[in-house]
Parts: C-alpha cells; structure tokens; sequence
C-alpha cells in the first residue's frame, strides 16, 4: 500500500520574540517561512550550543576560517545535508551547493528542498556564510 501524504500547516516562533499589537501573542512564521528559517538555524548552529539537544548542528562556522577552496566547500555542503537529513523532518532535501567567494572572503550557499506535507514547488534558500569572531 503506498504512503499518503498528508497536507498540514507548519508554525515556528519569531526568532525576534515581537508581540503582536492586536492580540498580544508572539508572531509566528507559517509553512515555507518557518521552515526556512529553521533550515537557516541549523546551518549557523554548532553542535553543543542547544541545551538538551547538544548533538544538533553541523559545526559550518569552524570550517569558515579554513583556507577557502573547493575543498572547504565540499566539506561545508556535506556538513549542511548531514544537518538537515537528520534534524529537519519536514523537508525532502534536493541539492545543497555552496561556492566560494574569494572576492568576499565567503560562502555562498544554496539549499533546494522540497516541503513535506505542502502540495508547493520545491523551495530555495540562499545564504553567505562568513567567518565572524
């Protein structure tokens, strides 16, 4: 019997913590928004920094003060589909790509996923990566 999936809606808090005037909650991302910023999250969070969850995060921000090249690149878009594939049920990931920016001094990354749950065309993220201290 094949799987069916069911459509469902997504809600993430606003990592700015705003109230809403009117009703006096906090805002809230919905479906493609929440989940994108919850892909971003787990992109800049390294492992150890969530209490209770200390094996989530792929450690990108240390790879950042490497030498730049391809190599580096490689590692970082490994680093993100790992990431992603066991911390974010709720996408299907297509291609993660990151490329670097010697002019910047970055990375430039880019995540295509697919939402589970969501009859939407495939989404894409695109970020830079810096190293800040």
């Amino acid at each position: 019997m094949p799987v069916e999936r069911i459509s469902q809606s997504f809600k993430d808090l606003s990592p700015t913590l705003k109230v809403n005037p009117i009703t006096g909650d906090l805002v809230a991302l919905k479906n493609s928004n929440a989940i994108a910023r919850s892909l971003k999250n787990l992109v800049f969070t390294d492992q150890g920094e969530r209490f209770f969850a200390p094996e989530t995060g792929g450690n990108v921000k240390s790879l950042l003060f490497d030498n730049m090249d391809s190599l580096v690149a490689s590692r970082v878009e490994n680093s993100i589909t790992q990431t992603i594939a066991f911390n974010e049920p709720r996408v299907e990931l297509i291609s993660v790509k990151a490329t670097p920016n010697f002019d910047d001094n970055e990375i430039d990354v880019r995540i295509q996923y697919k939402i589970i749950g969501l009859e939407l065309e495939p989404q894409q993220l695109e970020f830079a990566l810096q190293p800040t201290r």
